[in-house]
Order: structure tokens, then C-alpha cells, then sequence
């Protein structure tokens, strides 16, 4: 039991867990840089760009990606 208390002072959490609404768009220079050479090798593959990026997920990712290049599609 003891080794429970121990634990679970040692969890972290990642700042955008904690405000998923407002900071669900919020990408990272890294992760968009990483996005768009995803993208530039897989194409709209969401779920295996997501692979890529730890606590993201396809959702997301096409969400940024389609709010940011929308009008690639005109």
C-alpha cells in the first residue's frame, strides 16, 4: 500500500490535458513544423501523423490542419 502513496506523487501531467478547450488548437513551432512534413510525405494520413506527436491525436491534427490551409481546397 505504501508503494500507492508513492506513486502517485510522481504523476505529471501535461499542461494541455488540463485545458483541452482552449488549448486543443495550440500546436507547438516543433509540432507544426513536424505536421507539414507529415503531411508532405503521408498526405492527410491523419492517424499515422498522430503516431508521430505524443498527446495528439488524428483529430486534432486534421482540425489544425484544416483550419490553418483551408483554402488549399479551393
Amino acid at each position: 500500500m505504501a508503494d500507492l502513496d508513492q506513486s502517485s506523487e510522481d504523476v505529471s501531467v501535461d499542461s494541455r490535458e488540463g485545458n483541452n478547450q482552449n488549448s486543443k488548437m495550440e500546436f507547438t513551432e516543433d509540432e507544426e513544423t513536424l505536421i507539414a512534413r507529415m503531411y508532405n510525405l503521408l498526405g492527410d494520413r491523419w492517424s499515422l501523423i498522430a503516431g508521430r506527436i505524443p498527446g495528439r491525436t488524428a483529430e486534432e491534427i486534421e482540425k489544425y490542419w484544416t483550419s490553418r490551409y483551408s483554402n488549399s481546397e479551393s
